[in-house]
């Protein structure tokens, strides 16, 4: 009786394993999606910012190819930034776990 009752819990302990296991994956799937559309919003973003400032007058005869260049040169420094934050935080969680 006792070995039956110790197998069904051991039974259930392993489906909770499991269980957390999707669980895990699931989340690191979702932290993932995240991570883009966080890079997806900057980018939009950055091109906003351009084109506000066009549109202030800063520069009444700026052609397309300018502002396009001037969108993918703040993109460029965004994501530079971005990945300078992203080393420093895996630095310090490196550091901080040894």
């Amino acid at each position: 009786q006792n070995e039956k009752e110790l197998q069904d819990v051991v039974k259930q302990q392993e489906e909770k394993m499991l269980q957390l296991i999707d669980k895990s994956g699931e989340v690191a799937r979702l932290k993932g999606e995240v991570s883009q559309l966080k890079r997806s919003l900057q980018r939009a973003e950055t091109e906003a910012k351009v084109l506000w400032e066009e549109l202030r007058g800063q520069e009444p005869k700026a052609d397309a190819a300018s502002v396009q260049e001037r969108v993918l040169l703040r993109q460029e420094v965004d994501k530079l930034r971005l990945l300078l934050l992203e080393k420093e935080e895996e630095s310090s969680r490196l550091s901080s776990k040894y």
